[in-house]
């Protein structure tokens, strides 16, 4: 290759709209800077996908599974073309990355006749910046020239805006690329449908990433939330999309509307039987209703159909975890079923994490699932690994991994203070959430089991403290720093505690 990836601030975008025209492009331009044109494309070489942020074999997998069953709405097949080639450029293979774009070009005109010039724009932009590491400077200029004549052809009104086409691409590429861009592919539809409202596509692709990025609460949102209302529209647009159907189940399911989410469910299989994105969002609301048999039948199936997803065999372990859990209760339990569904669990955890290697919600149960198999040395040591890759993650993830920790020092090594310094911190987030609850539950049962062998404990009250304060009762959070602090007068985190709630009480 020529050069590395593009950074950092970039000249104007080429032909933004058709009120200034880039200067012409010639085969006599051939001698001048030609990368310095090729910056102001609009192309994945142009929008700063950092490599460290992707797992190549996972995302080379997924977009070769969605081109082999040809997931996706109208277009979708053209689209895992393209994002496969810039992988394959990635990975070095610079001549199938462009087999992968031509194939990208021929899918997109298949899929929009006369109205596919708009959508080869991005395409487009790759095979110039393609050939230009090839070294081919004279097909890179002709591509270049390809990209000028449709943004002339097809301007948009404002200096500011790219072509619709080309926020789509963006965005659906921000929403595949990975988790810390999902914000990006937010921007990229909402832009999108600022200048075609009734789009199909950009009405799917923004209800998706709402969907992705909103938390699975009814706390921040007691009516329905944004991502709920965006898959409303989106399915208003296109009511046999599977994949829009389920996800909308799954966020009805937490505003109690339970009939309606089983409707969608049954609707979602019927449109997308086999449709592996359709049966693991579907398998996933089963799990939730405590239908594990049959989410686990689902899973199979879809791991039968040649499925490696990271999220099928996540969500297996979690329907294995679940059969465990409920093995706990009977006194004695059997042990031997126990260990069975632990480790299938364990089994399916591994190759979750072993498909992507970024899944640290599924790397701290995993490391859980280690200990209770006594393995506490490689459980400990996952576990610092998880937690140093916190960063950027959301709240849900990161209570999950708090509390999971919180469990492994409470059960497993025996560090009671450290145990309760991370159920506290999973209360950072939310409490109403079941890893919130779960928190709130240990820390009362740790405060009471302390009183109970000293009345005057402190620690137990500052814990009794901080839950109240977690739960809102500012009055008895207040109460509880106050006898803490008749036993540990001098304790700094008691006595800010106190002042804060005070100040807030005034």
């Amino acid at each position: 290759m020529r050069y590395p990836l593009v950074s950092g601030p970039r000249p104007p975008h080429l032909g933004c709209s058709g009120r200034s025209k880039p200067e012409e492009l010639t085969m006599s331009d051939a001698g001048e800077d030609i990368r310095s044109r090729l910056r102001q494309l609009q192309s994945r070489f142009t929008w700063d996908l950092k490599k460290e942020d992707l797992e190549l074999d996972d995302l080379s997998w997924r977009l070769q599974h969605d081109i082999d069953l040809g997931l996706g709405q109208r277009g979708a097949v053209a689209h895992a073309y393209s994002f496969l080639a810039y992988v394959r450029y990635l990975q070095d293979q610079l001549e199938e990355a462009e087999s992968l774009l031509n194939q990208s070009e021929e899918k997109t005109r298949e899929c929009f006749g006369e109205e596919s010039e708009p959508r080869l724009i991005v395409t487009y932009g790759d095979l110039a910046w393609l050939k230009y590491h090839i070294g081919d400077d004279e097909q890179s200029q002709a591509y270049c020239q390809r990209v000028h004549d449709i943004l002339v052809k097809y301007p948009v009104e404002s200096s500011t805006d790219l072509n619709p086409e080309v926020y789509g691409e963006k965005g659906w590429t921000f929403l595949k690329f990975s988790m810390s861009y999902y914000l990006k592919a937010i921007d990229c539809f909402r832009k999108a449908l600022d200048l075609q409202p009734d789009n199909c596509e950009w009405n799917n692709g923004y209800a998706i990433a709402l969907y992705r990025t909103e938390k699975n609460t009814s706390e921040t949102y007691p009516e329905e939330s944004p991502a709920t209302k965006q898959l409303r529209r989106a399915l208003e647009i296109n009511p046999d999309d599977g994949v829009l159907l389920s996800m909308l189940a799954l966020k009805l399911v937490i505003y109690q509307k339970h009939r309606e989410a089983e409707a969608l469910m049954e609707r979602a299989l019927e449109v997308g039987p086999d449709d592996t994105q359709v049966i693991r969002y579907v398998a996933k609301f089963l799990r939730k209703q405590d239908q594990l048999d049959d989410s686990i039948e689902l899973l199979q199936r879809a791991l039968r159909r040649g499925s490696h997803s990271a999220f099928i065999h996540h969500q297996l372990a979690l329907c294995y975890l679940r059969k465990k859990r409920n093995l706990l209760p009977r006194k004695p339990h059997p042990e031997k079923e126990v260990q069975h569904w632990r480790r299938l669990s364990i089994y399916h955890l591994e190759e979750a994490v072993r498909v992507k290697s970024s899944l640290n919600h599924a790397k701290a149960a995993l490391a859980l699932q280690y200990a209770e198999e006594d393995d506490r040395s490689r459980a400990q040591e996952m576990f610092n690994d998880v937690l140093q890759k916190l960063a950027g993650e959301n709240d849900s993830i990161c209570q999950f991994v708090y509390r999971c920790y919180a469990e492994f020092c409470h059960y497993h090594t025996i560090q009671k203070d450290l145990a309760i310094t991370y159920y506290t911190k999973g209360l950072e987030f939310s409490t109403r959430t079941s890893e919130g609850r779960h928190c709130i539950k240990k820390l009362k049962q740790i405060a009471e089991r302390r009183l109970s062998n000293n009345p005057r404990d402190a620690r137990a009250y500052g814990i009794l403290g901080a839950l109240a304060k977690a739960e809102g009762e500012r009055t008895r959070a207040v109460e509880y720093y106050e006898k803490a602090l008749e036993s540990d007068g001098n304790n700094d985190e008691y006595l800010s505690a106190l002042c804060e709630l005070r100040l807030e009480l005034e």
